[in-house]
């Protein structure tokens, strides 16, 4: 590896990959793409668990600038997500750029030599003039703090971490938790087990999934000069009318409400588990989850849905809050990923030594969610509060990338080396933008989320439409921060 790259990114998803496919085009080639694992993809590669899919259409779900007309499905499983991004790597020349099995451990500011120092888990270490996060959110698992969890002797792995070694058939399966990942694994799970003990702390409103196969007819056209285009630019605006709850008033989540209470009727006809799985909070204060086969599986015969806490694991047995022990023999966590608490574990050195846990100590935050003060070209994609609730983060990916060319063309025009982003400028940033967040659903609904740190401050949503952020992200302002010589 080269020991003073230009530029480096770390992370392969779809962050990083984007990222370096606009250096290339835009003319800087001399980059490395540090990768932890063997393999890119990022969220892609580490979620495995049975029925792992997008959210969210794929023809939107992916870059603005290779689109894909041969989607299977209007929510693609997760293989072939995987195989678009080694498509792009191979399209756009990639490879040479990756470096796999090399995880950031460190990083370190030298304010004379206006360079970063890179330390990797290998224990090599390098330089470079500007360093990209590319690491996202989702990719550090969230296990719970449940007293006797190591005790427990039977295979027990985390959703992100499925361990396809262990055949579930016939056995008495626990599963924690109720998120995303588990709507989606739950159903392929639930008629191989014996009995299915879902363990659930707060009921996720659930709508009806638009899902169908992509017939090659479909395909055909979709080749169609503009059509895929087309097809993308619907999809966006009819996901963008969601955020008008989200982002105006929680008030206007009503029809949400009303479509996910029709879809849990229609799905639920037993009145006391209909009467477990029906939210008491708005709908949009924690993420909104698509599903068409959650539902039926919870009626199955051999499952049950348990809604008192789990107050202790034993060797083979789960205890819940009533006292009541539960004989199981493997345990699956859908308990999300760690997102707020994970930024703060980063080794990161700044400016005059500033650590970045004394930047963030009052909690994660940076301008427009890509720069922080006193950390010079480090540059954040999906950083704090550029999350969505409402459409693909593929689309934020891809407005800041373009901010951070932005940013290393203002550095060639000007001759500096380095630009820091003012603390006044960061500062009145985010004072408007938690200001536009404590009246909204996320803070307002009734519920405890993820995207809400120990304080419950909100730092990991953006609180406008899209739309708004593309447009701010587009041009830098140098006035928002100082140029170094």
């Amino acid at each position: 590896m080269s020991t003073r790259p230009g530029i480096t990114i770390i992370g392969s998803g779809f962050a990083g990959l984007g990222m370096a496919i606009k250096l290339k085009e835009a003319g800087y080639h001399d980059f490395v793409i540090l990768e932890k694992a063997d393999d890119l993809g990022g969220t892609w590669r580490d979620n495995t668990y049975p029925g792992c899919a997008c959210d969210v259409p794929s023809h939107m779900y992916s870059f603005s600038f290779e689109l894909n007309p041969d989607w299977s499905r209007m929510f693609s499983p997760q293989a072939e997500i995987r195989d678009y991004m080694r498509a792009c790597v191979a399209k756009y020349g990639l490879a040479p750029h990756l470096r796999f099995r090399q995880e950031v451990v460190e990083l370190a500011y030298d304010d004379a030599a206006r360079r970063w120092r890179v330390s990797t888990g290998d224990g090599g270490t390098f330089t470079t003039n500007a360093v990209i996060s590319g690491v996202g959110a989702l990719h550090v698992p969230s296990l719970p703090g449940i007293p006797g969890r190591e005790s427990f002797l039977g295979p027990s792995f985390h959703s992100a971490e499925w361990d396809h070694s262990v055949d579930l058939t016939g056995k008495r399966v626990a599963v924690i938790g109720t998120g995303a990942s588990a709507v989606q694994f739950v159903p392929r799970i639930a008629g191989q087990v014996a009995r299915l003990h879902l363990f659930q702390r707060t009921p996720p409103w659930i709508q009806p999934k638009p899902d169908f196969p992509i017939s090659s007819r479909m395909r055909r056209v979709l080749r169609l000069p503009g059509a895929a285009r087309a097809l993308r630019a619907s999809i966006y605006w009819a996901l963008e009318s969601r955020a008008l709850g989200f982002t105006v008033d929680p008030r206007l989540m009503r029809p949400h409400e009303e479509t996910a209470l029709r879809h849990l009727a229609r799905q639920v006809p037993d009145p006391v588990l209909r009467a477990k799985l029906t939210p008491d909070y708005t709908i949009g204060c924690k993420r909104i989850l698509i599903s068409n086969d959650y539902y039926p599986a919870l009626g199955r015969d051999n499952v049950e849905v348990i809604t008192d806490g789990v107050a202790e694991i034993r060797e083979s047995s789960i205890v819940d809050s009533t006292g009541r022990e539960i004989e199981v023999d493997a345990i699956v966590y859908g308990t999300g990923f760690r997102v707020v608490d994970v930024l703060n574990d980063q080794r990161i050195t700044g400016r005059n030594g500033l650590k970045i846990q004394q930047a963030w100590q009052d909690g994660p935050e940076a301008y427009y969610g890509i720069t922080t003060a006193g950390f010079p070209n480090l540059f954040f994609l999906l950083g704090p509060n550029t999350g969505l609730g409402h459409t693909s983060i593929v689309f934020m990916i891809e407005s800041q990338v373009r901010y951070v060319i932005d940013c290393l063309r203002l550095l060639s025009r000007t001759g500096a080396r380095a630009l820091d982003v003012r603390p006044e400028a960061q500062r009145a940033f985010n004072e408007r933008l938690q200001s536009r967040l404590r009246d909204l659903v996320w803070n307002e609904g009734g519920c405890r989320s993820w995207y809400l740190d120990e304080h419950g401050v909100n730092r990991t949503l953006w609180p406008g439409f899209t739309f708004e952020y593309w447009a701010r992200t587009r041009k830098v302002r140098p006035g928002s921060y100082e140029l170094i010589r």
